[in-house]
Order: C-alpha cells, then structure tokens, then sequence
C-alpha cells in the first residue's frame, strides 16, 4: 500500500517558521525521488523542493535559502523546513514521490500553511 502522509502545517506570523513532515511507506521511499509541492487559492500547483534518493537537493528560486528539504532514510520521512516565511508562502503544501523505475507519480493529502500576521 502506497501511503504518503504530511504533517506539520498551521498557521505562523510573517518571518516565523514550521517544519513539515511526511511519512511516506517503504515501499515507495526507496525508489522515488521526493518532491514537495504548494498549491495557493487561484494560483496552479508549483514545484517547492525536489531531492533525490542521492540527497541531491532542488529549490524554486522563491524559497532558496530560505527553505531546506531533506529526508531520512530510517524512518522513511521527507521534512521540508521553512524559515523567514512570508504571506505569498501561504498554500497547501503536497508531498510528492516520483518513481524512478516507472512513470508514476504519488501524492499525499496536502496540508494547509498560512503565513498571517
């Protein structure tokens, strides 16, 4: 069963930070490449952070230096830290797994940052 679970979202004044996390099952962590994503109100799904299974990091140019993806192998969980958070960043934030053997994309339930003073 293909599960990716995030975690870790809320709401944040401006310049503050979250961390969110997501627990993806075994089965899909050790071949995909992970990814998060963000979706705002009226705005189409973006592309936040990629790492690879190498731990080969990727940032949209919005978010470099100000966010850091990462993942764990041992437990089987992707994180993404956010810092200096502004109110554009405010979006439900997906967690994505690409495989890396096949075409095939998995997506987890979203969960909702908002960055409001």
């Amino acid at each position: 069963q293909v599960q990716l679970v995030e975690s870790g979202g809320g709401l944040v004044q401006p310049g503050g930070s979250l961390k969110l996390s997501c627990a993806a099952s075994a089965n899909i962590f050790s071949i995909s490449n992970m990814a998060w994503y963000r979706q705002a109100p009226g705005k189409e799904r973006e592309l936040v952070a990629t790492i690879l299974y190498s731990g080969s990091t990727n940032y949209a140019d919005s978010v470099k230096g100000r966010f850091t993806i990462s993942r764990e192998y041992a437990t089987t969980t992707v994180y993404l830290q956010m810092n200096s958070l502004q109110p554009e960043d405010t979006a439900v934030y997906y967690c994505n797994a690409r495989r890396f053997d096949v075409s095939i994309n998995y997506w987890g339930q979203g969960t909702q940052v908002t960055v409001s003073s």
